[in-house]
């Protein structure tokens, strides 16, 4: 069977919404529960982002759904992590569509067992589930769990901060077309906030929240001045991605915010991808700090094997609870996928604890200064090419790096190589989009916004763009 442009990346099934809409749907979600086989109890979640081609997707994957004899639940246009916690609580599998932060003319499909998000065994069984046969289309009606699905994740995060934590902050919104905008607003006022709803969109717009030089950023260190803000939040399309800007207009980058929730949160082993902040190990607060491939697949198999309290994020701040972690107190019960809502809270909990700015808080880290963006429309085959010339050919390599020299090398995901002076450039491709990324740290913020640069042009000219 011709699949186009799907295939499984880094968090789900993406591709072409062109390409999804229809049977490729129904048999991917066929494949999905018959790989299940008896595994739930007779019914599928599903929940949506804001997207235009995500509606008629949902429809399809009903369809396929009551195909095989089970219920479909409609949760509504709601946060992936949202999702996730009402089917699991209820011991059912779940499906969101989304297409995340990749451009709007794609979309895709996060599977969930009864258990939580699948892995990379499970992708290759729904693949091999996969068939050629066509799924009818027939009118579904689904139960309506939007309104509890929301008062489930809403009510998980009521004890995280002591009551009347955020009084006197002052907080935006960047709504967007997030699903997480109305919930986000909740959560805050619940502690006290008073928040400040911008720039919301009625169509869709994809937002990369590891991309901070994107144009769809521009009117937020105005809004920081023009509001009189301590802070400014928001997600990626789905509410996985967390996307936080300080008082004094500057963003803080994912793995920071996952750095500070595991530290809220009590953790004593981290798992996180390598292209993580290298200052993880550096604080010493945590027990073990486990390196893995970039994409919640791998994270979630690493964490589900740890015992005592782990929590896992990924370089965009997406945060997971494993098993151990309890707060004031209290149990916090494991969700092992990534979600936007929790590292915002923890991270402007911790400000508020020790009553200062955000910026300040991040201060005592020791940080490499830190900076990622991407080269755009760059199919796969041609990044695969460079990356495999930069990690086979030392020559090539050398030529590249010249006097900033090459210290060390790791080919964990991508390549990322340690320069000479201590500084880290990594590329790798993007398993969502046709994409090169390109991540940095270095021991200046000129120096680090110099070395990206550098990188993204040397990507550039040797890919032909």
């Amino acid at each position: 069977m011709d699949t186009s442009s799907l295939k499984f990346g880094t968090s789900g099934l993406r591709g072409l919404a062109a390409d999804l809409e229809g049977q490729a749907a129904r048999r991917h979600v066929t494949a999905f529960l018959r790989h299940l086989g008896t595994e739930g109890a007779g019914r599928v979640y599903l929940g949506r982002d804001h997207r235009a081609s995500s509606p008629t997707i949902m429809r399809d994957c009903a369809i396929a759904i009551a195909a095989e004899g089970l219920e479909p639940v409609d949760c509504g246009a709601l946060p992936t992590p949202a999702l996730a916690l009402h089917a699991m609580a209820t011991g059912c599998p779940a499906i969101m569509v989304t297409g995340s932060h990749i451009p709007a003319d794609r979309n895709g499909l996060k599977f969930y067992r009864p258990d939580g998000e699948i892995g990379k065994a499970d992708e290759a069984g729904i693949l091999a589930m996969l068939s050629d046969a066509a799924v009818a289309a027939r009118p579904v009606r689904m139960p309506d769990e939007s309104a509890a699905a929301m008062e489930r994740y809403v009510g998980r995060f009521r004890g995280l901060l002591p009551d009347g934590a955020l009084r006197g902050r002052r907080i935006g919104i960047f709504e967007h077309s997030t699903v997480a905008r109305d919930v986000l607003g909740r959560v805050l006022r619940h502690f006290g906030a008073e928040t400040i709803g911008l720039g919301r969109l009625e169509g869709f717009v994809p937002v990369d929240t590891e991309a901070f030089g994107d144009g769809v950023f521009s009117p937020l260190p105005g809004w920081v001045a023009q509001h009189g803000l301590d802070a400014i939040v928001s997600a990626d399309g789905d509410g996985d991605r967390p996307l936080l800007m300080d008082g004094t207009g500057e963003f803080v980058r994912g793995d920071v915010l996952g750095l500070l929730s595991a530290r809220y949160l009590g953790a004593d082993i981290v798992v996180t991808p390598v292209t993580s902040n290298s200052a993880i190990e550096r604080t010493g607060l945590f027990g073990q700090v486990i390196r893995t491939k970039v994409g919640s697949p791998h994270v979630v198999a690493e964490l589900a094997r740890m015992t005592g309290p782990a929590i896992g994020f990924e370089a965009n701040g997406g945060t997971l609870v494993g098993r151990g972690i309890t707060v004031r107190g209290e149990t916090l019960a494991p969700l092992e996928t990534r979600d936007a809502i929790l590292p915002l809270l923890c991270t402007l909990g911790l400000a508020a604890a020790a009553g200062v700015a955000l910026g300040a808080l991040v201060a005592t880290l020791p940080l490499q200064h830190a900076l990622s963006d991407r080269l755009q429309d760059v199919p796969g085959e041609r990044s695969a090419a460079f990356l495999a010339r930069l990690a086979e050919d030392p020559a090539y390599a050398g030529a590249l790096f010249g006097a900033r020299g090459i210290a060390a090398m790791s080919r964990i995901d991508g390549v990322q190589i340690r320069t000479s002076g201590g500084d880290m450039v990594h590329f790798r491709a993007s398993g969502n989009a046709p994409e090169l990324r390109c991540y940095v740290e270095g021991g200046t913020e000129a120096g680090a916004r110099e070395l990206l640069a550098w990188g993204l042009g040397v990507a550039a000219r040797e890919l032909g763009l």
